[in-house]
């Protein structure tokens, strides 16, 4: 399912450094608030980079200095472990848990109590796996690359098939986790068949994660790779030799799957958390700030980059859990690479 530019609408336009558009103000119900502040913190369980967590976490105490957020962070496989030991144990200790991967949530959905946030018509509900569990972070891959290697701009994901690129182009693998199964299926789907090969062929470097494949592109262990935007925002921000383009066939996009939890001991300060995150406010501050993405239906803010024409691609869910086994072992046998 790609979402054209039509789907992308936005409020303003991004620039290199930009100003924080206005967005609407993110107000919570008095009661809301109350019992937040009562309460006055919240567990969350996250596989989202912790870096950015802390960004986004810092941003709502701005708002609501008034909840202490206890972010317990850890890639998506170690972290569904946990919650599957803590839940055998009776010990569930998150009040939200965001993973990277909603397949893998979906199985345990009856540990989520309802929830829905105040915006929930305004969302793209076809990329859930369940209404108990929303997509607070929509992530999308581009195309980076060393600037002090590499000064022509790719336009196309073709372009990283270029013979030159043979022995600098990296990649994590495919068993990295649900975004990088999202990539390698785009790949299959969108862009071919045989696209697999040819990159195959040009024997790419395979990293364990995205970040150890952005590392790397630092370092300039490789030129050229694809990422994951929301890695490359703050590292250019730091300093980095770093550009990026989504390409003009689509951006592969994941969504984290965000929800709270029946055992918490905060539920009005999960609550709190989730809504504002969820809200223009909450998205606005990720677009332009992390550099995500939003399944919101009306972006309240443009993300930088897409004036390419580009459209985010987000997988069929059916489809997906149809095709993954098989599709694993043959990307493996490709590229040589195994769990």
């Amino acid at each position: 399912m790609i979402l054209t530019r039509r789907h992308l609408l936005a409020a303003t336009t991004l620039t290199a450094n930009p100003a924080r558009a206005a967005v609407p103000r993110f107000e919570p119900a008095p009661d809301l608030a109350a019992a937040a502040k009562r309460e006055g913190r919240v567990v969350l369980y996250t596989a989202q980079i912790e870096e950015l967590e802390q960004e986004m976490i810092n941003e709502f105490n701005h708002r609501f200095p008034f909840v202490r957020v206890e972010m317990v962070h850890a890639p998506g496989g170690q972290l569904i472990t946990r919650i599957r030991s803590e839940m055998a144990n009776g010990k569930l200790v998150a009040d939200i848990i965001d993973h990277s991967d909603p397949n893998v949530l979906k199985p345990i959905e009856d540990a989520f109590r309802d929830y829905a946030p105040p915006n929930a018509a305004d969302w793209i509900t076809s990329v859930m796996v369940s209404p108990k569990l929303w997509p607070r972070l929509t992530v999308g891959w581009c195309i980076a690359w060393n600037s002090e290697i590499i000064s022509q701009t790719p336009t196309s994901w073709w372009d990283l098939m270029q013979p030159q690129n043979a022995g600098q182009l990296g990649q994590a693998t495919a068993f990295a986790g649900g975004s990088s199964w999202t990539r390698i299926m785009f790949e299959r789907k969108v862009l071919g068949e045989d696209y697999w090969a040819k990159q195959a062929a040009l024997k790419p470097r395979i990293y364990p994660t995205v970040a150890a494949t952005t590392d790397a592109l630092i370092r300039g262990e490789v030129a050229v790779a694809p990422v994951t935007y929301a890695i490359v925002v703050p590292k250019q921000r730091d300093g980095a030799p770093l550009k990026s383009v989504f390409p003009k066939e689509g951006v592969p996009s994941f969504i984290f799957a965000s929800g709270i939890t029946k055992t918490a001991a905060n539920p009005a300060a999960a609550r709190l958390y989730l809504d504002w995150c969820l809200s223009a406010e909450g998205q606005a501050f990720l677009i332009q700030e992390l550099g995500h993405m939003t399944a919101l239906k009306v972006p309240p803010v443009q993300p930088a980059g897409l004036d390419t024409g580009a459209g985010l691609w987000f997988p069929d869910r059916t489809e997906s859990d149809r095709l993954r086994v098989a599709w694993l072992e043959e990307w493996s046998k490709l590229f040589g690479v195994r769990q």
